[in-house]
């Protein structure tokens, strides 16, 4: 990976950390989307599991910009030292482009989303997969528009900074051609939401075809701009 590309990834993930809400909850996030343990990262800093858990927790003072520029340059030095896989998937959706008026909204949260609260506040029905895994974040896509006009890179973006989130897509007959659009390319979501379409409507495939990729696959009739509404209320998050 060019140096350039990964500094631009770690003033993302260390800006995102420092203006959070939450630093420790985001630490958390991205510690986690990169698959390392706390007890490897505090080894390689040089500090006790204690320390990264307390930041974490909450229970010890947000860290400042100079240790969270050290934190994220640990993440990313210890992924290089595995081959770089999550700093390549990471800068694959910093860079990819989206053509215009296919993302409807992407929003990310600081903390997860238990799937059934997710569930709950779309009104939407579970078709198939568990409902205690968790989000960080949904983006709601034009189905047709994306996949008319995407190619496989550029449907990455629409995961927008993890694929730890909800796909909804609008604009669904059957729930077929999402689910195909998602089968080949290399990203997965955690959830897949078909909207505008009853449950009764998907075809019998479409929850088979998610269980095989371990997608959460859910169905909602609710107005567009209500779940926006709702998504955009973080009072339920609570």
């Amino acid at each position: 990976m060019k140096p350039g590309l990964r500094h631009r990834l770690a003033e993302k993930m260390a800006g995102e950390i420092t203006l959070s809400d939450s630093p420790g909850k985001t630490l958390k996030k991205w510690r986690m989307s990169f698959d390392i343990s706390q007890g490897h990262l505090s080894e390689y800093l040089g500090v006790s599991p204690s320390v990264i858990s307390d930041y974490e927790s909450g229970r010890r003072k947000s860290p400042g910009t100079a240790i969270i520029g050290r934190i994220v340059d640990s993440i990313l030095a210890i992924d290089e030292e595995r081959g770089g896989r999550y700093i390549h998937k990471f800068a694959a959706l910093l860079f990819a482009e989206v053509g215009e008026g296919i993302i409807y909204d992407l929003h990310d949260y600081s903390s997860p989303i238990n799937l059934d609260t997710f569930s709950r506040v779309i009104d939407a029905k579970i078709l198939s997969g568990p409902d205690d895994l968790t989000i960080y974040g949904y983006t709601i896509i034009d189905s047709i528009k994306a996949i008319m006009n995407l190619s496989a890179n550029e449907f990455n973006r629409i995961y927008g900074w993890s694929t730890e989130r909800a796909l909804i897509f609008t604009g669904v007959s059957n729930g077929k051609s999402p689910m195909v659009a998602i089968r080949v390319t290399p990203f997965k979501p955690r959830c897949v939401v078909l909207h505008g379409i009853a449950a009764e409507h998907v075809h019998p495939i479409v929850p088979k075809m998610a269980e095989k990729d371990h997608i959460t696959l859910m169905c909602t009739e609710k107005n567009i701009e209500a779940i926006v509404e709702s998504l955009r209320e973080e009072k339920w998050l609570e």
